[in-house]
């Protein structure tokens, strides 16, 4: 018989092509904002201290004021363009002024809305913050006195009540907390949502302690005294900071105003500078300069960001 031929194994090639990326790259959405109210478990409703939502009057006039200051900054930078020989303004000069003022009012509302929510937003966590260290040095004193945890929270609502104006943050807090346990909720889960939702580390990490305290039997009144002279200590340091980079914020925001008044002075001054910014190449290096210092504002204020 015949020797077959061994006929040699070709290699399979690859059929499927390497996937082509998509020329249009699709633009991930922000991911949506949190609720501005929780509900508990007993229905009631809770701020979630995470996400700020202004009222409308709020809107309104924050709106107001960085459309009318943008419009002044762009007329002051951009304004007087198109003139006649004679210096005289033209229809020209007033259509393009008067898109300078909108365009720059929308882009300045544009920029400073979220700059100005968060602002609010910090806001609002340094004020609950300083009023749980407040509570905190309330429970502390009362504990002291032989109290229990939840007769000491309750002597400390009526001495901050005396100490803050009917609807400050912790006050509001205190009653969530008071109606939770009134209706089966045991106090540690209650703290534990109150720190999720007011955002703060401090206020969390309070909760936790106060939980493995009570599993584990520990001395309650020790724990939350300790707990507070950190908390303490750390929000003093905060304070300390904050007033150490309150001059160098203040010089930041001068250098912001002085181009500005700069260039309004200028311009009123002297008409042959004025002129000079009216051409294509002093508005050409008017914008450079914005954007210039729109970048410093924004890397100056990341520098200050000093945590302790």
């Amino acid at each position: 018989m015949k020797k077959q031929k061994k006929i040699p194994k070709r290699r399979m090639r690859e059929t499927t092509k390497p996937k082509q990326k998509p020329l249009i790259k699709i633009r991930k959405e922000a991911p949506p904002r949190g609720p501005e109210y929780f509900t508990t478990k007993n229905n009631q409703l809770a701020l979630n201290y995470n996400e700020y939502y202004m009222s409308p009057r709020e809107k309104v006039l924050y709106s107001v004021l960085s459309c009318v200051v943008g419009a002044l900054v762009g007329y002051s930078f951009f304004g007087g363009l198109f003139k006649d020989e004679f210096n005289n303004p033209t229809i020209l000069t007033l259509i393009s002024d008067v898109i300078v003022m909108v365009i720059a009012g929308f882009v300045a509302r544009t920029i400073y809305m979220p700059i100005r929510q968060q602002q609010l937003l910090e806001n609002r966590k340094r004020q609950l913050n300083l009023q749980f260290r407040d509570m905190l040095e309330a429970v502390t004193t009362s504990l002291n006195t032989g109290k229990n945890a939840l007769n000491a929270f309750m002597e400390a609502k009526t001495g901050l009540a005396n100490q803050y104006e009917e609807g400050a943050y912790i006050l509001k807090e205190l009653d969530i907390i008071f109606g939770e346990v009134r209706n089966g909720m045991i106090l540690e889960d209650v703290l534990e949502d109150f720190g999720r939702r007011s955002g703060l580390d401090d206020i969390m990490d309070f909760a936790n302690v106060f939980r493995i305290s009570l599993m584990r039997g520990g001395n309650m009144r020790d724990t939350i005294r300790n707990t507070y002279e950190i908390i303490n200590d750390k929000i003093t340091v905060q304070e300390e900071i904050k007033t150490m980079m309150a001059g160098t914020k203040l010089e930041l925001y001068m250098m912001i105003v002085i181009p500005v008044v700069m260039i309004i002075m200028i311009k009123s001054i002297s008409e042959d500078f004025a002129r000079n910014f009216a051409t294509l190449s002093g508005v050409i290096t008017e914008l450079v300069s914005i954007a210039i210092f729109v970048a410093a504002y924004f890397m100056s204020k990341k520098i200050l960001d000093i945590k302790a």
